[in-house]
């Protein structure tokens, strides 16, 4: 096994942990983390293929040399990613601010519907 494959597998591994912890997981913090762990594996993905892609380089017989795109792609990823992050947690820390819980699901009773919906309207007998 070579070293490109690794790193393909290892970022295969971590796009399906981070797909299993965003899908499994309760807490909106789990999934903020597994969202990262899809993105970072996407990310190693993606490096591993603009690493094989040879260049002046490689054609020389000097070395392997990637393309300079993807990796540029890349590093401009990590850093939307970071953004992302950092107001999804902001965003949490306000929720758990003004609520008082960390959680987007609601634990108490459901919110009392308007006076023309049909379904809050009394059964009547005939």
């Amino acid at each position: 096994m070579n070293g490109p494959t690794l790193f393909g597998l290892c970022g295969a591994a971590l796009v399906g942990l981070g797909l299993y912890g965003l899908l499994c997981q309760p807490g909106a913090l789990r999934k903020i983390l597994s969202f990262n762990l899809i993105g970072s594996g996407v990310f190693l993905l993606f490096g591993v293929i603009a690493k094989r892609g040879g260049g002046a380089l490689s054609a020389a017989g000097l070395g392997v040399d990637g393309d300079p795109v993807p990796q540029a792609l890349i590093i401009t990823g990590l850093v939307v990613a970071f953004a992302a992050t950092s107001i999804a947690v902001a965003l949490l820390l306000r929720l758990a601010e003004t609520s008082g819980r960390s959680t987007l699901e609601s634990d108490g009773p459901r919110a009392p519907s308007p006076p023309g919906d049909q379904a809050s309207a009394p059964e009547r007998a005939s």
